[in-house]
């Protein structure tokens, strides 16, 4: 079945994200501090391309343009983040009046054309200050947090439609603070465990502080999560799959929904555990109004050679990543079944391909083919009970993508890096079509 607009809820959400790093730029302008990924992407053989986030996209000066590029794609949803460094230099102390104004702006723009907001807190670039003092390994950060979590409430909290603490807790834990290859560049389990705890923590911590406020806006949180496969049927295989969905999704959805940590990730953690103090798990495990998923491909366990995707006969992502639509309705399916989140949101969807822009066209038939099929994937877990809200794609336009620099291009929009020329694609083009359609 050909999938429309009209096969979803008239109050489903239908929009485009980004992220402060990625898009913004001006990484000292008006008072603006440090962050983790800035320092980060000063150290040589980091970053794919040797570049960092000093200009972007420019969204700092040209968001007027950007606000009416999401405007013409027909979304009624955009989800952003905060830049945490640039309203809070330090991290803790003084605000930064004019990173705030920026913000407000940027909001009201959006807010005049009908367009829901969705804020992010923190979408990875912690303030290099509070890094200095151990960043998330360091428990006083969750105190930091909640002080910044409920100064942006207070001032947006009843502007914006959602408020999310963190974005993807296990990539700033894992691969920032375990493998070391994003900021802050860290490579030891143990402190990457501690890190993952003082991520949930602080995010409990938040969202009770800003519900002290009297907010109505819907708070929760955001995780990439993916179904993950046994590569064969040898027990050690099985195995390994289970452990590893324990490490990836059960370790965070189990504390987040159940208040505990699984017993046999722990078990395997050993030394490296996460210590935690006593009602620490109680406060994780808050009342979320929404649970974020991010979904771009499915996983493969081996304890041998690694899984090969290309042998799955599926076309392979410009990141090497499996496109496999069905894999993001079973996983909503076994959040719902597992958890019973009050609600479900696509907050992250989309693909990086070797995009060329060809006489002012660029004519990405693979982004099409994957937003396209992973709405209908969503609409499959809808049908079978799954209350999802919301789908996001990633990402509104092209930008600097972590340690990939700017090889890599997931956006809707084309971005011209040197002129800033913006240009639809046809996934974009598509995306307008399918939403004034009903």
């Amino acid at each position: 079945m050909t999938v429309s607009r009209d096969h979803f809820p008239q109050d489903f959400k239908w929009g485009v994200a980004t992220s402060s790093f990625q898009i913004e730029g001006a990484h000292d302008s008006d008072g603006k501090g440090p962050s983790i990924w800035d320092t980060f992407c000063d150290i040589e053989g980091k970053i794919a391309d040797a570049s960092n986030g000093h200009v972007a996209c420019e969204h700092y000066t040209r968001w007027p343009e950007d606000v009416e590029l999401i405007t013409s794609l027909g979304v009624n949803a955009y989800r952003f983040s905060m830049s945490w460094p640039r309203v809070q230099p330090d991290g803790q102390g003084a605000w930064n009046e004019a990173g705030f104004a920026f913000y407000d702006q940027l909001i009201a723009a959006l807010e005049k054309r009908g367009i829901e907001l969705h804020l992010t807190l923190n979408h990875w670039d912690l303030p290099q200050s509070l890094q200095d003092q151990g960043g998330w390994d360091n428990r006083e950060i969750c105190a930091h947090f909640t002080r910044y979590a409920t100064e942006v409430a207070r001032r947006f909290g009843r502007r914006v439609h959602s408020i999310c603490t963190h974005n993807e807790p296990w990539v700033i834990a894992i691969l920032g603070y375990e493998q070391g290859i994003f900021a802050p560049g860290i490579q030891s389990r143990k402190q990457a465990m501690q890190a993952m705890h003082h991520l949930l923590l602080s995010h409990g911590m938040a969202l009770q502080a800003m519900r002290e406020l009297g907010l109505t806006t819907a708070m929760g949180i955001v995780l990439n999560l993916s179904p993950i496969y046994p590569a064969s049927d040898d027990p050690q295989d099985v195995a390994k799959a289970r452990l590893d969905d324990g490490l990836i999704l059960r370790l965070y959805m189990d504390a987040l929904y159940k208040g505990v940590y699984p017993q046999d990730v722990i078990e395997h953690l050993g030394a490296d555990a996460p210590q935690s103090q006593p009602g620490d798990l109680a406060t994780i495990a808050q009342n979320n109004d929404f649970l974020g998923v991010n979904y771009y491909t499915r996983n493969f366990s081996s304890c041998g050679n690694p899984w090969d995707v290309a042998s799955t006969g599926n076309t392979v992502t410009d990141m090497g990543w499996e496109v496999y639509p069905h894999g993001l309705t079973e996983l909503l399916c076994r959040l719902h079944h597992d958890y019973q989140p009050k609600r479900l949101w696509v907050t992250e969807n989309g693909a990086a391909f070797k995009d060329q822009l060809v006489n002012g066209v660029v004519d990405d038939a693979q982004r099409l083919a994957y937003i396209r099929d992973h709405i209908a994937a969503t609409h499959d877990a809808m049908v079978q009970g799954v209350p999802v809200g919301a789908y996001f794609a990633w990402s509104l336009m092209d930008n600097f993508e972590w340690a990939s620099g700017y090889a890599k291009r997931f956006g809707l929009v084309h971005v011209d890096f040197e002129t800033q020329q913006r240009t639809l694609k046809n996934s974009a083009l598509w995306y307008r079509n399918f939403l004034s359609r009903t």
